[in-house]
């Protein structure tokens, strides 16, 4: 069941890189909208889940009580995915803002009414502590081997045009998903049971009551996963025009994930005899220390860049799976006070990872913006700001989340 379950995860990070990475780059790049025009459009479309995440988890209960199954909302959202993506990645020239809004909303919705019941699912197909670690690690390690399929597919097709990329990542997350969302339908079956009683809104203020560390857990989660998504936003840019070496992305990116799939399983091992708290800290130092150092690369230093990214690579997959292993572990203590909002628990879990990722982008275009960033005219000022904003600004945010981190009580 382990390895089903962490096949739907593949193809979901498969649409995850062109999403966070190139498609902001190629929309303020290519298709020619400013590049402060496209972090205040990306972050307004991604800010919406603020309202649509919580209600996808309340519809996912709800679907639940009624069907026996969240799969149905998942169905639909399948559709969804699919043609949003299409259309994203081959915009309207004439109408090429409103392009990007209406279709970045639809893609942010979609995806969510996949992934929320894909999430919940891990703290239904289990109750064991570290049966619900094993879940998310193998749901992590699909999801870096599916970044990994994101970056070869375009890298062996000997493509350099962002376009070009943005059209290859479609055909490969096209078949890939379609074959793996039909196995995951077929084959999981968590141990669910319809809900009986009744849903209020009140519910969820009653748990954050009885259970405060939930506020805890997910407020360290939002401070280190903006530090996450600020560089993903920023990587492309920062090779190109800080290291100068835009034709190794791939390559250095590549590396990254690897050494986040090599490195997860003795993360998992060490969490058995510190806990997934810790090893979550440990993990975020990790990386902290080795990020540091970017601020001090300049042009041609690829090498050391490509050190820097495999050693704080190390800490990816333990940084992305354990935050959601311990989201898991509190839920099974939620179904104990209410077994009706699950769903809405985990709605709340990815409505917090967008919106750090439209503050990324926000905080990351709006300054470079102010600064009149523009690659093609590049000043001190402009490479000393997106070496701050992709080296320092992480570090900083990683070393708040870290205090927050310390004051949540892990339980097994």
């Amino acid at each position: 069941m382990i390895y089903y379950y962490a096949l739907l995860a593949f193809p979901l990070a498969t649409i995850g890189l062109p999403l966070y990475i190139y498609l902001p780059t190629f929309y303020a790049t290519n298709v020619g909208i400013d590049i402060a025009l496209v972090g205040i459009i990306l972050f307004i479309a991604r800010i919406s889940d603020v309202f649509t995440d919580p209600l996808l988890g309340v519809l996912s209960d709800k679907c639940l009580k009624k069907y026996n199954s969240r799969k149905p909302l998942m169905i639909v959202g399948a559709f969804l995915l699919v043609i949003s993506f299409y259309f994203l990645i081959n915009p309207s020239l004439e109408y090429k803002s409103y392009w990007l809004f209406f279709f970045s909303v639809l893609i942010y919705f979609a995806w969510s009414m996949i992934s929320i019941p894909y999430l919940t699912w891990s703290s239904e197909l289990s109750t064991n502590y570290y049966e619900k670690t094993k879940l998310n690690s193998f749901r992590e390690v699909s999801t870096i081997l599916g970044l990994l399929l994101a970056l070869v597919a375009p890298y062996f097709a000997s493509s350099d045009r962002i376009e070009e990329k943005l059209n290859i990542l479609f055909m490969v997350f096209f078949f890939v998903f379609v074959i793996f969302f039909l196995i995951s339908m077929i084959k999981i079956t968590p141990q669910q049971k319809a809900l009986n009683n009744t849903f209020n809104l009140k519910d969820i203020k009653e748990v954050y009551k009885k259970i405060p560390q939930l506020k805890t857990l997910q407020l360290g989660y939002f401070f280190n996963n903006l530090a996450n998504a600020i560089p993903a936003t920023l990587f492309l840019l920062f090779i190109e025009t800080v290291i100068k070496k835009e034709e190794n992305s791939s390559e250095v990116l590549i590396l990254y994930f690897l050494s986040g799939v090599l490195a997860l399983p003795l993360w998992t091992l060490l969490s058995k005899k510190i806990g997934k708290k810790n090893v979550w800290i440990a993990s975020i130092l990790l990386a902290s220390s080795s990020f540091i150092f970017v601020i001090f690369l300049e042009e041609n230093d690829l090498l050391l860049f490509a050190v820097i990214s495999i050693v704080s690579g190390l800490s990816l997959g333990a940084d992305i799976a354990f935050p959601t292993a311990i989201q898991a572990d509190l839920t099974q203590k939620i179904k104990t006070i209410n077994d009706n909002i699950s769903g809405l628990v985990f709605g709340i879990w990815t409505m917090i990872t967008k919106i750090s990722l439209a503050l990324s982008i926000a905080i990351s275009f709006g300054i470079l913006g102010l600064v009149d960033f523009d690659k093609q005219n590049l000043t001190a000022t402009s490479l000393l700001t997106i070496t701050l904003l992709y080296g320092l600004v992480p570090v900083v945010l990683k070393f708040i989340s870290i205090f927050i981190i310390f004051k949540y009580n892990e339980e097994n």
